[in-house]
Order: C-alpha cells, then sequence, then structure tokens
C-alpha cells in the first residue's frame, strides 16, 4: 500500500474514502501484485509497470477507470465508454449501490492483457 495513495482517500469526504477503500481492496484482490502510485494527483494501480485502473474522486462522485476495455461494452448507468473506448468508467455517487463483482470481473478481463 503507498502511503499517498492511503493519504489521498483520507482527504475524502467519509462516503468516498469508503467507496475508495472498497476499490482500492477490489483491485488488490483482483490483481494481487498491483502497485500503487500517486500519478498525475490520483491513485493508479500498475500491472507489470502498465497502468491497470485509476480512481478519481470529484466533488460529488467517485470514478473507477480500468484501461484496455476497448472490447468491453459499455453498461448503461454503470460503466461508460471514454475516449475512444479503450477506457471505460464507473460513476459513483453517494448512497448508491456499487456492484464490486461487476467491476472485479472488468478489472480481471482489462488487466488479463497487461
Amino acid at each position: 500500500m503507498n502511503n499517498e495513495v492511503t493519504g489521498y482517500i483520507a482527504k475524502t469526504l467519509p462516503w468516498q474514502a469508503e467507496v475508495c477503500t472498497k476499490l482500492r481492496e477490489m483491485v488488490h484482490a483482483t490483481i494481487p501484485d498491483a502497485e500503487e502510485a500517486l500519478q498525475y494527483g490520483k491513485p493508479h494501480f500498475l500491472k507489470n509497470g502498465k497502468h491497470a485502473a485509476v480512481i478519481h474522486v470529484a466533488r460529488n462522485k467517485v470514478s473507477f477507470m480500468v484501461f484496455e476495455a476497448g472490447d468491453i461494452e459499455p453498461v448503461k448507468g454503470v460503466l461508460r465508454a471514454l475516449g475512444n473506448g479503450d477506457r471505460k468508467a464507473a460513476d459513483i455517487t453517494e448512497g448508491q449501490d456499487v456492484d464490486y463483482d461487476l467491476l472485479a470481473g472488468v478489472l480481471a478481463k482489462t488487466s488479463s492483457k497487461l
């Protein structure tokens, strides 16, 4: 665990910190050898030195983005495409039920290419 990532999470609202902590745990359960780094001011998770996922906290949401997701279909209201579709993101708001198993499945599939 990276202390800078821990500090990033600690500075968020309580509900955001809970979501970030669960996402962080989910990443490490899915990619046991994932490395953490604070890059571009956000927690990034790397596998074999390549970006696998990133957490971004905004005022009213937490976004979880995965890389190498060109073959993952967006899920309306759950997972949206970014850029050319090679990245997908889930936007989580306060009180929302989060399907961490779905996100872990997406991350497992996308990170298997790294």
